[in-house]
């Protein structure tokens, strides 16, 4: 059962924006442990390929990672108050096409887990189609 739920993805055309939002499904996860104490994280998985990192941040906000292929285009943010993360994709390409899925890594420091096997919730994703 997925602990996360994702929204805002959709089918766009090359070069456009789309923001993907992500919050737990309940007030805490089945370990009893809050929203704020995990580090967040977006994966994709495109048709064939591994899911691949594509951003994170640390349960504060203090810190942010960025996969090389989306650095400077992407942009991760969370508000623990509204237990919610996002996602910004602008100039969006083709290749950004994929299942995106939110996931959580319970983490308290500034460290931000780049493999999917550090996290412990995931989502169900939510498919992101950009046309050429």
């Amino acid at each position: 059962q997925a602990q996360l739920v994702e929204s805002g993805g959709g089918l766009v055309q090359a070069g456009d924006s789309l923001r993907l939002s992500c919050a737990p499904s309940g007030r805490t996860f089945s370990s009893g442990r809050s929203f704020r104490s995990h580090a967040m994280a977006w994966f994709r998985q495109a048709p064939g390929k591994e899911r691949e990192f594509v951003a994170g941040i640390s349960w504060s906000g203090g810190s942010t990672w960025y996969g090389s292929s989306v650095e400077g285009r992407f942009a991760i943010s969370r508000d623990n108050a509204k237990n919610t993360v996002w996602l910004q994709m602008n100039d969006l390409k083709p290749e950004d096409t994929g299942v995106y899925y939110c996931a959580a890594d319970y983490r308290l420091n500034q460290i931000i887990a780049r493999t999917a096997g550090e996290y412990d919730y995931w989502g169900q994703g939510t498919q992101v189609t950009v046309s050429s």
